[in-house]
Parts: C-alpha cells; structure tokens; sequence
C-alpha cells in the first residue's frame, strides 16, 4: 500500500473539537451515564454521615445487596425485527398517568442530603411528568411540596405515630392539598439497625464535631448551603435533635394492625397503598381490605436484614393478585433495564428512591433531571433492544430470573402466622 502525506483537506473532517463546557455542574453531570455513576459523583461531594444515611442499609447490609444483584442475575430475551421506531413509555397508574413506569419514592432527611431536596425532587418530577411522593419524615411541607410541584401528581407517604391524631392530621393535609395518593408504611414497627449512622454518630441536625469538620473540607459546597439556607425542619413534625433511631422509636407505634389500615382507608379519600410488603400472604390480605394498590418493598434493605427479596417475590404475588390490585416495586433499582424487568413480571409501576437521591448529592435539582434522564433513556433503549413498542407488550416471557439464592426444600410455611 503506497503511503503519501496527509493533506490538510484531509484532516480537516477529523478535527472535531467539542465545545467546552463551562459550567462545572453540568459539566459533571454530563459524564455521568449510569446512576452508579451519580452515586461516585454524590460520595465525593457529601459528607460521610449525610451519604452513608442514604446509600447504607439495615445491619450487615445483606438485603440491598442481594436486592441489587437479583436485577444483576436476569436473562432477557429479546424478539427481532419488530418495528420500534416509535416506543410509548407511559402508563396509567392509581387513577393518573405517568410518562414512565416510576415514579419517586417517599425519603426522609432529604434536604439533609443536598439543601434543595424535595423542592427539587418534586419539580423535576413534575417536569418528567412522574409522581413524586413526600415522607411523613422529609423535610419540606405537604404544602410546600405542592406548591413547587401544583401540576404534577403528589403522594403522601404516611407512618402511623403513637399520637393517632397528629398521624391524621397530616392526611387531611395531604387531602387538602391535592395530593392524589396515600402510600401507608407498615414496615417500620421499630427502627432497624442502621449500623453506619450509629459509627457516624448520625443526627438531626447533623452535629459539627472534630471528625464532621474533618470531613467538610474537602466538600465545602455541601456545608456552604447547609449553613446559609433555611435550616433544617420536618415536613410534619417539630424540630428534633438526637438520633435518627431515637426518632424512629420515639415516634414509630408498633401495636399498629389490620384493623388500624382500615380505619385509615375509611379516613382516607383518594387511592390507598400499602407500602412494605413482603410476603404472598400479607399481600393477599391487604387486597382483602380493599386497598388500591400494593408496593412490594423491604424499605430500600434498611429495616430487617435478610428480609425477602421483592423482585423475587413479584412473579408469585403478580400471577395471584395482579387482576385484583395494582402491584408497585421498590428495593433496589438502580436502572431503567431493572424497571423494564419488573414491568414485564408483573409489576404495574416502580419507585426509585436511592437513585434520584445520588442524582440530588451529585448536583441538586439539575442531579435529579440527570437521573430521571439516564432511567428513562435505559428504559426506552431496552424496549426497542426486546422488541417491544408499549409497556402493555412486556410479559414474564421477556425476562428469566436466574438462580442464584435458592431456598433449601423443607415443607415449611414461611408466612407469619
């Protein structure tokens, strides 16, 4: 092959020079192509105590591993030569629609991870066209929430407190402002064993000790917007110091029944779900009670460890109960391939709580659009790569669960009696 000179005509076409950006945040964000990706971002840019509340879980941390890998430990089996041109990525969800099959899951302490917190999270959301959904414990009023968010659909995320009337009160809030949804937590007895916050000596407020100081250095952005925006407060109740345990325990009642989720679905006026479940049993029970919907959750990993993997417990809960309930799934999700599996099991729509809280550390409420972003991408890509046009055309038969963590054969019920 004869070799010659290059001439400059000939370079010209390969001397694309990308603009620079400017701005460090999008700048940032920009590079971030996975949610993993904005986790990295978030670490370096949070304090330890702050991120550690948010990414640990329960004890040794078994549940949010095995939780994450079982979405790890899928085979998905594509059809080819299908027209997906065009893919519809929306659906119906209790009562409204949603331009994804997710939506934003109930966090508490939010603005303690990134100032901006629910006020951002819910504008995005609002932006995307999702539901975004305020915890009895997060740190930005009902009315608040609806006011950054007035178009969009707004859930309310409820624990029952021992003080019966002030749990009440915060529902006719939520109804008085328009919130569409009532998500009911009964998963939270007690606290669980949430070892990091205890070696951080987690608090609310945060505490400024020689160590947090330490740790600030290198992250003074975080500690710049704590200390120069409105201080830290409770969506729902009065201002607190001590423990996020102590919190829990103090407020948290756990002589809570059957009895008493049906005495707030008589209170409540728009659609009721019960968040937490974790077995086909309790499932089936609370579809007895008339609840509108059911999410399939062991609280993100962070209440008992080693509880029951919700990804696993879907194909089981949805062949029994899918006609008579809508089915919700939250643990673990970490991108929009994990959604697209758990629509075509059987689920009718997700929460992701972690990932848009990593898109809110790595960069406020720009993060949580880059979140959203990278979900919704991952979910339309993995459609077309199936084959599949519509969220109704997913089935079991897109997706095998591979086995990983198999139980031992024993003939032994493990529903609690």
């Amino acid at each position: 092959m004869k070799r010659r000179v290059p001439k400059v005509a000939d370079l010209a076409p390969l001397m694309q020079f990308k603009k620079p950006e400017l701005n460090a945040k999008r700048r940032r964000l920009e590079k971030a192509l996975t949610i993993e990706d904005l986790r990295r971002i978030a670490k370096r840019r949070t304090p330890k105590a702050a991120f550690d509340y948010t990414d640990g879980s329960a004890e040794a941390e078994l549940s949010i591993e095995r939780a994450r890998q079982s979405f790890r430990d899928i085979e998905f089996h594509p059809a080819i030569l299908r027209d997906v041109s065009t893919v519809d990525t929306s659906c119906q969800i209790l009562g409204g629609s949603s331009s994804m099959p997710f939506g934003i899951a109930p966090t508490g302490f939010t603005r303690m991870m990134q100032t901006e917190g629910e006020y951002a999270g819910s504008r995005a959301a609002g932006r995307a066209g999702i539901p975004f959904s305020l915890s009895t414990m997060g740190t930005a009023s009902i009315e608040d929430v609806r006011d950054a968010n007035p178009d969009g659909r707004n859930w309310f995320q409820l624990y029952m407190w021992k003080d019966r009337d002030k749990s009440m009160a915060l529902v006719e809030r939520a109804a008085a402002a328009g919130y569409d949804t009532l998500l009911v937590t009964v998963d939270v007895p007690v606290a669980g064993a949430r070892l990091r916050d205890k070696r951080n000596g987690m608090s609310i407020p945060p505490a400024l000790t020689p160590a947090t100081v330490l740790d600030a250095l290198p992250r003074p952005q975080w500690w710049i917007d704590f200390l120069t925006t409105e201080p830290l407060a409770f969506a729902s109740l009065d201002r607190w110091s001590g423990t996020v345990a102590e919190l829990l325990d103090t407020m948290f009642d756990p002589t809570v029944t059957f009895d008493d989720l049906a005495w707030i679905k008589s209170q409540w006026p728009g659609k009721l779900v019960v968040k937490g479940i974790q077995t086909i049993a309790d499932a089936r029970a609370v579809v007895d009670l008339g609840v509108d919907g059911i999410i399939l959750s062991n609280h993100g990993g962070r209440q008992l460890d080693r509880a029951p993997i919700p990804f696993h417990l879907l194909p089981e809960v949805a062949a029994e109960l899918g006609g008579r309930t809508e089915i919700i799934l939250d643990t673990g999700i970490m991108s929009g391939a994990d959604i697209v599996a758990a629509i075509a099991l059987g689920a009718d729509f997700t929460l992701v709580g972690r990932a848009y809280l990593y898109g809110l550390m790595a960069g406020g409420e720009a993060g949580v659009d880059r979140a959203i972003e990278i979900l919704s991408e991952q979910i339309t890509r993995t459609m077309r790569l199936l084959g599949v046009t519509s969220l109704d055309a997913l089935t079991p038969a897109h997706v095998t669960q591979l086995v990983r963590l198999a139980p031992r054969p024993a003939g032994i019920d493990h529903s609690p009696g």
